[in-house]
């Protein structure tokens, strides 16, 4: 397999509608409507407003290894933050910022648990000190077929990995999100039912969670997470489809088997485990051979492994990407 490296891809088509048609085709309506329903049971007053750091400056940043950072151009502060998917906040785009003053994320704590010799409990303020804080810009490529370039902040997973020291035992990492309907209103479960089950849990490799490109970002453009984004922590895992970095992480599991997956489970033949950008793989409602970059008119070609094969193909030698999509 012929592994491009990440260089400007000249735009050639003009965006057609039904490419970017997605997921809340068969989850929107339902979802919708349960957000203010359960809100409603639930007694979560949707005017009040959270807690929240979004906006401080982060200090001391450093700047990433330069082989990991694109020359593209980055997607302006206002795209990153207004344009989302983050189902606990809602299902349309404009629905995260629209509600991220209901994330509340002082105080914060995340568990390290399972097959680690070093098991501990850590609040967010202890995770920003474990290692020093840099700026990557990474592409940033969804399964619905458009992307973004975003300046993350945050330090790689591999140095919060060794320090809870994993056990022989320990193949994958399962990570897990806040389940909190007050403080993510779209998680209230009614008679309309949910987007997805709660908490939103998702899964790497433990190759793939050691790779120095995989962050643990607490920050974007220089300032504390917005919540929108996934405050006050979450995984960056530019290789894969957006979905494959969780937000608002509250647990980190070491297991020995494959973890279940939120997406995977609910459309397994839609959202694989691995889920690598692979414009060779079409997704079953659309292709994934172009993406539409937000802030442009015309589409762009994608590039295997979202323009990061040269660091990473050497994880999936010998395997079937068309199999183990």
């Amino acid at each position: 397999m012929l592994i491009k490296k990440p260089v400007d891809i000249k735009s050639s088509e003009i965006t057609p509608k039904e490419l970017y048609l997605n997921r809340r085709q068969f989850i929107a309506s339902a979802s919708a409507v349960a957000l203010a329903a359960g809100a409603a049971l639930a007694g979560i007053d949707l005017s009040a407003p959270g807690e929240s750091l979004a906006g401080e400056k982060l200090k001391n940043l450093k700047k990433g290894p330069p082989a990991y950072d694109t020359s593209e151009k980055i997607n302006s502060f206002k795209d990153i933050t207004s344009y989302n998917n983050f189902y606990e906040l809602g299902v349309d785009k404009g629905d995260p910022e629209q509600n991220a003053k209901y994330l509340t994320t002082r105080p914060w704590t995340v568990t390290v648990e399972g097959e680690v010799k070093k098991p501990k409990t850590l609040d967010i303020d202890g995770i920003m000190k474990l290692s020093p804080l840099e700026e990557r810009i990474y592409r940033l490529r969804c399964v619905e077929a458009w992307s973004m370039v975003i300046p993350w902040v945050g330090f790689p997973l591999s140095a919060l990995i060794n320090q809870v020291e994993p056990t022989n035992n320990a193949k994958f990492i399962q990570f897990v999100t806040l389940h909190d309907p007050k403080r993510m209103p779209a998680q209230k479960p009614s008679i309309f039912g949910s987007a997805l089950e709660w908490p939103y849990v998702e899964g790497l490799r433990m190759d793939e969670a050691m790779h120095p490109l995989t962050l643990l970002s607490v920050g974007l453009y220089g300032e504390v997470l917005p919540a929108q984004n996934g405050a006050p922590v979450r995984l960056v895992v530019p290789w894969k489809y957006g979905f494959k970095s969780i937000k608002s992480i509250v647990k980190l599991r070491f297991v020995e088997k494959q973890p279940a997956a939120s997406w995977n489970i609910m459309q397994p033949q839609e959202y694989g485990f691995y889920s690598n950008v692979n414009p060779e793989v079409d997704h079953p409602r659309w292709s994934q051979a172009t993406e539409r970059r937000i802030g442009e008119f015309l589409r762009r070609k994608t590039l295997m492994f979202n323009g990061y094969g040269e660091q990473v193909a050497s994880l999936y030698k010998g395997m079937d990407l068309k199999k183990y999509y």
